[in-house]
């Protein structure tokens, strides 16, 4: 199922060294492509955002620091005893309409939209208290010059108090106007321009919390119609919804899940039949999502099975166990597009990523190691991930599962992907 393919590590941000001893704080949490693919954001578990710029000196897709700053701060719910995470779980970028980049970012509790841009800086070259040179009745005012130009970023608005469960996902709406913020039981609409409110579109809680049986995993807008939108549950459920039915969005338009084959079920059955991400395509006719083990791909016209199934690491099945021993079973993998619809890419552990046709007929593993920086620094041609021709087939035995790729964003227009491995964020490109 690999094939011989011309993708190529191109470049490696954060500490290059081998050094296995990282700051919880450096951990990447998210990486997003803007919708041009010119910009790149990450966001880590300190609360920071940094922006990657492509560098168009160089012929290659290559992108260079940009801007960083700090989104988020550790809180204290001092009415729940609770202490809120900085952690970035999501950034989302709006559509440009200036110079000035708006993007949302999210910890579990708040979003902000930061707005970003380029900021003259004016200094006083000619002062009107000086020596008086000029006649007494000639008025002189102090002159500005240009003297830098820096990059800023500044919180325009603040989405709080909204989520009383950690939010899991932000998506903004094809409209450019709104967007859905979800958490583990509940979806909230919301205005851009509008910080003091939000409506509940869809809301699961039950009222006898010993009746809960699902969580909200993942939600997202449609990429073309303003009023649908789908989101995932832990019963591996994908749930589609229009808001032109009614304001509570309880009651689906579909319904896209598989039935179980009896044959393999066990006790964590449902624990990875989770749905831990789900993507449209840009055309919104297919619906990606990732559970443990697999990869679907659905038909959103085709609500009792997906149109493709594609084992991630079968080889983990008969270690279940030792997986939930270890609490590397509830992994939340993600899983997205390529910029044609013509590809999907997730991850998995060993700091290994897949990319795969959507006929399921060809599959290419690549690994985000630190040994491809070093051998690109070198001149080895070894940066082709040679290493990773027998890597689809590595045994269970092998793998190291404090190394994985949970976070990827695929380039909107070419074939350039972002990963995230621990610390790292790794630029791939298709020559």
């Amino acid at each position: 199922m690999s094939e011989e393919h011309n993708w190529k590590f191109a470049q490696c941000f954060g500490d290059k060294g081998d050094s296995d001893d990282i700051t919880d704080a450096d951990i990447i949490s998210t990486v997003e492509f803007d919708q041009t693919g010119d910009y790149l954001a990450t966001g880590d578990k300190g609360g920071r955002v940094v922006l990657f710029e492509r560098n168009e000196s160089k012929k290659n897709c290559e992108y260079r620091f940009y801007t960083e700053f700090q989104s988020h701060e550790a809180e204290f719910d001092y009415l729940k005893s609770l202490e809120i995470e900085e952690k970035i779980n999501k950034i989302k970028w709006c559509k440009r309409q200036n110079s000035a980049h708006f993007l949302l970012s999210t910890n579990d509790k708040t979003i902000k939209l930061w707005k970003v841009f380029d900021k003259s800086l004016k200094l006083v070259t000619e002062n009107s208290m000086g020596p008086n040179t000029t006649p007494v009745n000639t008025l002189r005012l102090p002159k500005l010059t240009h003297h830098d130009t820096i990059v800023a970023a500044v919180p325009r608005r603040v989405f709080a108090n909204a989520h009383t469960y950690h939010i899991n996902s932000i998506s903004i709406n094809s409209d450019s106007e709104t967007y859905i913020s979800a958490d583990d039981l509940r979806i909230n609409l919301w205005n851009l321009d509008v910080s003091d409110q939000s409506f509940n579109i869809v809301d699961i809680k039950p009222a006898n919390m010993e009746e809960l049986t699902e969580v909200i995993t993942a939600a997202e807008f449609h990429p073309q119609q303003c009023n649908v939108f789908m989101y995932s549950s832990s019963k591996g459920t994908i749930k589609l919804s229009d808001m032109r039915e009614s304001a509570l969005c309880d009651q689906h338009a579909k319904v896209f899940e598989e039935a179980e084959d009896p044959a393999h079920r066990s006790f964590f059955s449902e624990i990875i039949s989770s749905v831990s991400d789900i993507n449209f395509s840009h055309d919104g006719r297919y619906i990606l999502s990732r559970d443990y083990l697999t990869l679907k791909i659905w038909d959103i016209n085709m609500d009792n099975k997906p149109v493709q199934t594609i084992n991630i690491h079968d080889q983990l099945r008969t270690k279940l166990c030792d997986l939930y021993e270890n609490d590397c079973i509830f992994d939340k993998f993600e899983c997205t597009f390529s910029g044609d619809d013509s590809h999907v890419m997730t991850g998995s552990y060993n700091n290994m990523f897949h990319l795969y046709d959507c006929q399921g007929k060809t599959s290419i593993p690549l690994q985000a190691d630190k040994s491809a920086f070093r051998s690109k620094r070198l001149g080895s041609s070894k940066n082709k991930m040679g290493m990773t021709r027998n890597a689809g087939s590595m045994g269970s035995e092998n793998m190291d599962f404090s190394k994985k790729i949970l976070h990827s964003s695929w380039h909107p227009r070419e074939n350039t992907i972002a990963i995230a491995a621990t610390n790292n964020l790794f630029i791939f490109t298709e020559q």
